[in-house]
């Protein structure tokens, strides 16, 4: 497995929140859906993107930018404008006083505004579910993610746009999966920048010997990894990765290894059904007693408080 599929294993949208949204100056849309992740796809027009914290980021058409949850942001046609609409957890959408605004915002089938002909237009696709995106992956972003037009090629966006206002029998399968692949794309350019903020172990790849014991620790967590085992399957002292791993990824590989076994056990509590134990054994440990010891010691709640958390 390469860094970014290790990444990127995962984004697998059900039922995504997913429109089109018309908009005429002046204006401005407060979010505070607490989505995990939501990408903001420009087809025409400018508008401004401005983080809470964060500095504002102007969108043209072409650019794409992602934000991550749960933190708020504005989206408007100018910083100043003040918001007259908010958009709550699940896509609702009233005034900032809670007066209902989706009927009167609607404009046709997954399209939403104030105007048909608005001077700027922008695909929105929500990832409303954490066990829809990898944490490993959300643990790995900023807060906004942002890349120009001439930043990233890709052919999706356009049949985004196109399909988006359809109304067909599997249209929301196929919708899903559009934005699914829209998602590794941008990250895949955006990663590939060299002032992409990765995570360390992903820049760590590229390291010929700890690469190699990231490598082998990812394709198969529930094999009973030592430092001895992967430093000999690395052609290196115990000492010699023991040292390394932990200057490139600030942590020894047992930590890590901890690490990547409990973020593949989070994710699968969300996005399966299997037994806590089943679970265990998939990610390396004994059994369900073995796993949730490890869950609450590192995360502090058991896997089933987390398999409940919504």
């Amino acid at each position: 497995m390469d860094a970014l599929a290790g990444l990127l294993d995962g984004p697998r949208a059900r039922g995504a929140f997913l429109m089109r949204a018309v908009m005429n100056p002046p204006w401005a849309v407060r979010v505070e859906d607490r989505a995990p992740l939501t990408l903001m796809c420009m087809t025409r027009g400018e508008s401004w993107l401005l983080p809470d914290g964060g500095d504002p980021v102007l969108l043209r058409p072409g650019d794409i930018a992602i934000a991550r949850g749960p933190d708020a942001y504005t989206w408007a046609d100018d910083p100043a404008s003040p918001p007259r609409a908010r958009i709550g957890p699940g896509g609702t959408c009233s005034t900032l006083q809670g007066e209902p605004l989706a009927e009167a915002m609607h404009l046709g089938v997954r399209t939403w505004g104030d105007s048909p002909d608005g001077a700027a237009s922008i695909l929105i696709g929500t990832y409303q579910m954490a066990g829809e995106v990898s944490g490993r992956l959300l643990a790995a972003l900023p807060p906004l993610v942002f890349l120009a037009a001439d930043e990233w090629n890709c052919p999706l966006m356009p049949v985004l746009d196109e399909e988006i206002s359809r109304d067909e029998p599997g249209q929301s399968v196929m919708l899903d999966r559009l934005l699914d692949l829209l998602l590794i794309v941008t990250l895949r350019s955006w990663f590939s920048r060299p002032q992409a903020e990765a995570p360390a172990w992903y820049l760590a790849m590229a390291d010929p010997v700890v690469g190699q014991a990231l490598r082998l620790m990812q394709d198969d967590p529930a094999h009973s990894w030592t430092v001895a085992s992967l430093a000999a399957k690395a052609g290196v002292s115990r000492a010699g990765l023991a040292r390394r791993f932990t200057e490139l990824v600030g942590e020894p590989p047992m930590a890590y290894l901890t690490g990547w076994r409990l973020g593949l056990a989070a994710d699968l509590l969300r996005e399966t059904d299997a037994t806590v134990g089943a679970v265990a054994r998939q990610v390396g440990y004994s059994g369900s007693f073995a796993l949730s010891a490890a869950f609450k010691r590192v995360r502090g709640i058991s896997p089933q408080e987390h398999r409940s958390f919504p």
